[in-house]
């Protein structure tokens, strides 16, 4: 269990990553930290107020955005959600300014800023909560890009809950995504031993195979999130950087000019931008990086491909998914698998009933992981430290206490009342099904049969 979470966690103190991945790839992993700390903006990847406050060992103040707020008096508890944390209380960081009042981070800024117009914010309450951790914590951070086996273990403990009919329906529908994409996920792994290739048609055919395997649109959006987020030079992002944060600003713009019902539902599986969408994009955002942002997605998606889908005993070069059987697509590509079984299983009608069978085992893993490794704030690590942390509701040291907070007039928040409420180790309950909009689902059901 620990090797398959210390794979989904990246480690960024001073020593360089290592890793296992697999043979044959152009550029290792250390390599290409190398090669994003030499951006514009790479120094924040090590020199991070989030890191630093990490560091510290000292209290730690974070905004939370609470929904239903006279539930939480009642019951005494803040729970965890899953999503990119696994099982923690999500929040961004707050800094101390003389008076008493507390700056949020820039990603907090916008989490305040977005209440009135999405959905899943709309209402919320701004609570303060204090983490007084009880000793300093390491610089390791989840990419939740690298949960596949995680998620792999998960399906195979579990799927005895799957009537024979949904197992069927579920590894079947797995099969059949990977063999429609196969000429895509080859060229990927072409892309990432060092084949070079024109930016323009990779990335159309990118965009094209995301509909049928969504997880492609995660890698996608992460690689142009970090693109922008370490490259760009606009004002806002030099004075986020004072700050010692990256700009969050950019990839939530990103996000939600790409995608149309984000404000709804934020899922990241239907990011596909094709090549000329994709110029216009980024150059609505900061028009200097628009010409490079191709080539750094072409480069970018197809290490982050290799490295999260493929066995460290692979050999990129040596691996087809051309008619690849379920037997070797576990043995080559099990991380992949539990990535597309993971989204295969929450398309299920009953899904809802099933939610807490899957997650809160994989919560109760995260959370002896973290106390193993006295991690009390897990923090977002997919594009490096940007600002997305949460609470490790289980953490048997740390000592918690929570406010609710006023925004002023300069965006400042402001503590009132201490609430006699705690982070508890339990999941929020699944309301994501009534949002999804099914047009891609209904399409794909009722696809036409793929050759074996």
């Amino acid at each position: 269990m620990h090797a398959d979470w210390d794979h989904a966690h990246t480690d960024f103190g001073a020593a360089p990553p290592r890793r296992a991945e697999p043979a044959g790839l152009a550029a290792t992993e250390a390599d290409w930290r190398q090669l994003l700390e030499q951006t514009p903006n790479g120094h924040l990847l090590r020199e991070n107020a989030l890191l630093d406050a990490l560091a510290a060992g000292a209290p730690v103040r974070l905004l939370h955005l609470g929904r239903s707020l006279d539930q939480v008096r009642a019951s005494g508890q803040l729970l965890a959600s899953t999503g990119c944390l696994v099982g923690a209380v999500y929040g961004s960081p707050l800094t101390a300014l003389p008076g008493g009042a507390l700056r949020p981070h820039n990603l907090g800024t916008h989490m305040l800023g977005s209440r009135d117009h999405l959905d899943s914010r709309r209402g919320s309450t701004a609570l303060v909560v204090e983490v007084a951790p009880g000793r300093p914590g390491p610089a390791k951070g989840l990419d939740y890009l690298r949960l596949g086996a995680v998620h792999l273990r998960a399906f195979q403990a579990f799927r005895h809950t799957l009537t024979a009919e949904e197992d069927e329906r579920v590894t079947r529908s797995v099969t059949d995504r990977v063999h429609t994409t196969a000429a895509l996920l080859d060229r990927l792994l072409r892309t990432a031993a060092g084949q070079e290739g024109e930016d323009r048609p990779f990335v159309d055919a990118l965009a094209q195979a995301v509909p049928v395997v969504p997880f492609l649109g995660y890698v996608y959006f992460e690689a142009v999130a970090e693109y922008l987020m370490l490259h760009s030079r606009s004002r806002p992002t030099r004075e986020c950087a004072e700050h010692g944060e990256l700009n969050n600003h950019l990839y939530k713009q990103l996000a939600f000019d790409a995608v149309a019902g984000m404000g709804t539902l934020f899922d990241l599986g239907r990011f596909q931008p094709g090549h000329a969408r994709l110029l216009d994009l980024v150059g609505r955002i900061e028009p200097a990086l628009a010409a490079g942002a191709p080539a750094y997605v072409r480069r970018r998606v197809a290490h982050q491909f290799a490295t999260t889908g493929l066995a460290a005993d692979q050999d990129v070069r040596d691996v087809s998914f051309q008619r690849i059987s379920p037997e070797h697509l576990a043995a080559a590509a099990p991380h992949l698998l539990g990535q597309l079984l993971f989204r295969e299983v929450r398309l299920l009608d009953r899904y809802p009933q099933l939610y807490h069978v899957f997650e809160q085992a994989k919560a109760l893993e995260a959370w002896t992981y973290w106390n193993t490794q006295g991690i009390c704030l897990p923090f977002n690590a997919a594009c490096g430290p940007k600002g997305e942390v949460g609470v490790n509701p289980a953490a048997p040291d740390a000592r918690f206490t929570v406010w609710t907070a006023d925004l002023d007039e300069r965006g400042l928040l402001h503590p009132v009342e201490q609430l006699d409420v705690v982070p508890a180790p339990r999941l929020v309950p699944w309301l994501v099904a009534p949002l999804r909009d099914r047009t891609e689902e209904e399409r794909w059901i009722n696809r036409a049969p793929v050759p074996a």
